[in-house]
């Protein structure tokens, strides 16, 4: 389970500390690769701006996508990775505090795998995450590259 990243698309610096913690107390020791916004998360898949160069043969096992996102709101960023041969196949969990039923209708249209809304209560937002982590890193059979 170690040799897959999460790539994790975030902007508020508590939720991604709260999600990394919960990861590593779920003993999810992967690499994490954050995104701070949507432009940051594009520039990640498609080996733009500061990943220009990375290695495009390792993707993530799965993204953790939040919808309200500077820059690029986390459906467009989406709608992007849906639109492009190499990443349409890519796991993506919609991961947000969004309660609009358009979100969640608009964000399974566009290809999510998974919607989730992110618990307030701690314990279960650790269990959430457990789960989340468990099922796309170890059970989850994903396409073949």
């Amino acid at each position: 389970m170690g040799d897959k990243i999460i790539l994790l698309v975030e902007d508020n610096p508590d939720d991604v500390e709260l999600t990394i913690r919960a990861l590593k107390k779920s003993n999810i020791l992967n690499d994490v690769t954050v995104a701070r916004d949507g432009a940051e998360a594009l520039d990640y898949f498609f080996g733009k701006g500061k990943y220009a160069g990375r290695d495009m043969t390792i993707m993530p096992a799965v993204t953790l996508l939040d919808l309200k996102l500077p820059k690029v709101g986390g459906l467009e960023v989406l709608q992007r990775i849906r639109s492009e041969e190499r990443t349409k196949l890519l796991p993506v969990v919609i991961l947000t505090s969004s309660k609009e039923e358009q979100d969640l209708i608009k964000g399974y249209k566009l290809g999510a795998n998974s919607y989730i809304r992110k618990p307030v209560d701690f314990n279960q937002f650790i269990e959430a995450v457990r789960q989340l982590g468990l099922y796309w890193l170890l059970l989850n059979e994903a396409p073949p590259a």
